[in-house]
């Protein structure tokens, strides 16, 4: 598998699954690019990443041991169903998977403001920014030129 660079253009949407996981083709996007110094201003291991760790319960260092050893996506999904220390049946790793792909900000009022703010940044007239998914893919689309 190919290193990203991730000064040049995103890594996958968290939308993307594999093994029916969603963020999981981010986060190995991000170790990628990290591992070769090509993160730009992408992080492995933040909090997004964080919920799908919690999840599986594999341990960061451990997944990015892997990846530097060169192995493929579906080389990785196999490991990880080998390794993880929460074993999680298709159901569940679809549930969870839906409910990050459409989860919001919380509904406190901090939380709120901090996500109207940064949608507000990135574009101020659209309205269809719902989630944090959402919101990823549009700050990723610009932050590479595109508009919003």
């Amino acid at each position: 598998m190919s290193t990203p660079n991730l000064t040049q253009r995103p890594p996958r949407s968290m939308r993307v699954r594999l093994g029916g996981y969603v963020i999981l083709p981010r986060l190995l996007d991000k170790c990628r690019a990290s591992l070769a110094g090509l993160s730009g201003e992408y992080h492995y291991n933040c909090p997004l990443d964080q919920h799908w760790f919690s999840f599986t319960g594999i341990d960061p260092e451990a997944l990015k041991k892997e990846v530097a050893a060169g192995k493929g996506d579906g080389e990785l999904l196999e490991w990880i169903q080998a390794n993880a220390p929460l074993k999680r049946s298709p159901w569940e790793i679809e549930t969870w998977s839906a409910y990050h792909d459409r989860r919001g900000p919380d509904s406190d009022a901090e939380t709120l403001q901090f996500f109207a703010s940064l949608a507000a940044k990135l574009s101020p007239k659209r309205e269809d920014i719902r989630s944090w998914a959402d919101l990823l893919d549009l700050d990723d689309h610009v932050t590479f030129g595109g508009l919003a």
